[in-house]
């Protein structure tokens, strides 16, 4: 077995954690190790199919802009209503284009 330097901090914790289990520590680390791998595997494909998703939902036209969307939650939680931006024309934080809010050319912020 490949031995794994712990901080003193973390290998008390993990003893604890092992007599509150009844495990040895190497049991209860590989355990605990192997419940937290698969809960970031797990999170790491619900957060790709999100993206998938929305991405679909964008190259099918199911979206609106972001003012209405703003807007409609507001009103459903009963928030203040946020401001409308104003319509001068302003640069991207690129500093590639000009253009006015929300219609940047680049896709930059």
């Amino acid at each position: 077995m490949d031995m794994i330097p712990l901080k003193p901090e973390r290998k008390a914790q993990l003893e604890e954690y092992a007599k509150r289990r009844g495990q040895d520590p190497a049991a209860a680390l590989d355990d605990a190790l192997a419940i937290y791998l698969e809960w970031e595997r797990q999170d790491f494909v619900e957060a790709v199919e999100g993206i998938r998703r929305g991405y679909e939902d964008v190259k099918s036209g199911r979206t609106r802009p972001a003012t209405k969307f703003l807007a409609d939650l507001s009103r459903k939680h009963a928030l203040k209503q946020p401001k409308q931006p104003n319509k001068t024309r302003m640069q991207c934080l690129n500093g590639c284009c000009l253009s006015m809010p929300g219609t940047l050319a680049c896709g930059g912020l």
